[in-house]
């Protein structure tokens, strides 16, 4: 059965700088990197979140991976089928190691199933993508045999985003042995050197990877969450390549001879959860005399679609954005799987949203506190203050509560905001990824919802999704796919902003295969063919 799958700048700039000049040479088998996002974590089943999943593609493999339009391709495995409606058969690739020269086997994919749910403390978890799975069957060393609990068509595209681990040396290993490195070992192109929270990874050449090898020797991958520091360090030669180009930069990136852009229309919806948890009153809401409110408005369907239709997103894409991002209504772009035709972002209109906020019990409105990055997201804080102003002039008087990444998401995954910015990179390039973890009610059990911070529920799209989980037929799941997504849009589960542009910048000497899911990674990069 075939699967679709369309799918302070001088501060920022010293710590950019090389020690000491290279040699030439030297510099052309080493690629160093600088990435606008936060690495949380070496473990790769610990955070779902897409610099991990960068990193975790560089050290690890899976045994499907998507391309850089996000077709499914193979990795570890070299084919895969239905051979009964609720069991599935991979072969593996013959002959690959581990960086510590164990052998890949089936029971090295069994142990890393066993292993995904069971991660402590997880903030987002990878059991979405094995929960489908009742039992592994080990046939041979190298067949290996899925029996899910229903039938379930997109078991491929969830096994790209599990990085198999080595049963010997994993077994018991915690998250902290993967961020030391001591247990950093995969089959992946690329070996761990080093790694500095919050600074840097290096990493080696794997000259034994059974893909295409690297075209570099050492990778020096940069965390500068600082956008100036970027592009600076760029224009400075210290280092070869960055991503998230801040959009105020592209123009004069474009015009610089010491640089070229590379974009690619992605695959991440920014978006705003709101508190559907508490009914009580929202940690955040207060009436317009700062007291409590005793109930929650945004309970109201009401309230959400005055807040959706509030915003001017087409504002934001030009004015904020600068042309770098799309305005959306629904998860996907056109001709991704899944998409809805002729379900466009709709123009602002503060009249009729005041008008609904008035029918909803609110007309003078009440106060909320926005809250989102502004490190994380191309803009995101300046995305923010705009939809404060937006909101504030229909009457919800708007705090907006930009903050690090990672004191934001703690907050955001422990239920305590009322209303955030946030985006997902949905990788597989279909309507099911989003749709189980942004949008699905939260259930441990099932694996569903593990990114729902805002905790929507509706049974009804739940039951929907479910039915489209496991619809064999590829024209029927879709169209299942797109009736789910039309009842959590209708009912403002969320509000979908813009799907952004993906901008990339390297020295002229440099090509990069682009990718549609944003991923920035260093096998990506290779020099330029000569002119």
């Amino acid at each position: 059965m075939k699967i679709v799958t369309k799918a302070a700048v001088l501060a920022a700039v010293s710590a950019l700088s090389i020690a000491a000049a290279k040699p030439a040479e030297a510099q052309s088998q080493n690629l160093t990197m600088a990435v606008g996002a936060q690495v949380t974590s070496l473990d790769p089943h610990y955070h779902a979140l897409s610099p991990n999943y960068a990193v975790a593609t560089m050290l690890f493999s899976s045994l499907t991976a998507f391309d850089s339009e996000a077709r499914l391709e193979a990795d570890l495995a070299v084919s895969w089928k239905a051979i009964e409606p609720k069991v599935w058969e991979f072969k593996l690739r013959e002959g690959v190691k581990f960086h510590n020269g164990n052998d890949f086997t089936a029971e090295d994919v069994a142990f890393t199933i066993e292993r995904v749910p069971t991660v402590p403390n997880s903030p987002s978890s990878y059991a979405i993508y094995t929960r489908a799975i009742e039992r592994v069957e080990v046939v041979d060393p190298l067949t290996v045999r899925f029996h899910t609990r229903t039938p379930y068509p997109v078991l491929p595209n969830d096994l790209a985003q599990i990085a198999i681990l080595d049963k010997q040396t994993h077994e018991g290993a915690s998250t902290e042995d993967f961020n030391s490195g001591k247990v950093a070992i995969g089959t992946g192109p690329f070996k761990y050197v080093n790694f500095r929270s919050g600074d840097r990874l290096s990493l080696a050449r794997n000259d034994s990877y059974f893909g295409e090898k690297p075209a570099w020797a050492t990778v020096d991958y940069r965390i500068v969450v600082n956008d100036s520091g970027r592009t600076a360090g760029l224009l400075a030669g210290d280092v070869d390549f960055i991503d998230q180009v801040p959009t105020s930069d592209i123009a004069t990136l474009r015009r610089d001879k010491r640089a070229k852009m590379a974009e690619k229309d992605g695959l991440r919806v920014i978006y705003l959860a709101l508190d559907h948890l508490h009914p009580e009153g929202s940690p955040q809401i207060t009436g317009n005399d700062g007291k409590p409110l005793n109930k929650n408005p945004l309970l109201d369907v009401r309230v959400r679609r005055a807040l959706s239709m509030a915003i001017d997103r087409q504002a934001i894409a030009a004015r904020v954005m600068e042309g770098a991002a799309n305005p959306t209504a629904q998860f996907l772009p056109a001709g991704a799987f899944g998409h809805i035709p002729g379900m466009e972002a709709a123009k602002a209109d503060p009249d009729a949203a005041k008008k609904l906020l008035a029918e909803a019990g609110y007309p003078d409105g009440f106060r909320i506190t926005l809250s989102g990055p502004n490190d994380r997201y191309m803009n995101d804080g300046r995305i923010v203050q705009a939809i404060g102003q937006m909101w504030t002039r229909i009457g919800i008087r708007t705090n907006v509560d930009a903050q690090p990444w990672t004191t934001f998401v703690s907050r955001a995954g422990k239920q305590e905001l009322s209303a955030f910015l946030v985006g997902w990179s949905i990788s597989s390039g279909e309507a099911s990824n989003p749709l189980r973890s942004l949008v699905a009610t939260y259930n441990r059990e099932k694996g569903y919802g593990f990114s729902n911070r805002g905790r929507y529920s509706n049974p009804e799209m739940d039951a929907k999704m479910e039915a489209a989980l496991g619809e064999l037929d590829d024209a029927k799941r879709e169209v299942l796919l797109q009736e789910a997504t039309k009842i959590a849009m209708d009912d403002v589960g969320i509000i979908p902003l813009h799907i952004q542009k993906n901008l990339w910048a390297m020295r002229p000497n440099l090509a990069h295969d682009s990718r549609a899911d944003e991923l920035t990674r260093a096998q990506d990069v290779r020099p330029a063919a000569a002119p």
